[in-house]
């Protein structure tokens, strides 16, 4: 990551997205957390933007969860599938 780097408005939300996580844990209270939101939507560069929360201890990214998802989806179109077949078993027995 250059500095120097013109930052985009995708890292500027994530930069306040660590900020509403940091209030959150009560590391920064709400003056601060408006001071420091104004200061990333001020900054210009990747530079500017890492010095608004060089004081806070990094944040955890997301966790990947395309195989939880995924298999969330399994379980859900399993389910989907089991009360349709009991469901044509049923109109089937009361005709």
């Amino acid at each position: 990551m250059d500095a120097a780097t013109r930052a985009s408005d995708d890292d500027r939300h994530r930069v306040v997205t660590a900020l509403q996580q940091h209030t959150e844990a009560g590391r920064l209270n709400l003056d601060e957390y408006a001071e420091r939101v104004g200061a990333v939507w001020a900054a210009r560069t990747l530079g500017e933007l890492a010095t608004v929360t060089t004081d806070l201890p990094a944040t955890p990214g997301p966790a990947p969860a395309a195989d939880e998802s995924r298999r969330e989806l399994l379980l859900l179109l399993a389910v989907a599938g089991a009360a349709l077949l009991l469901l044509a078993l049923f109109m089937a027995v009361t005709r």
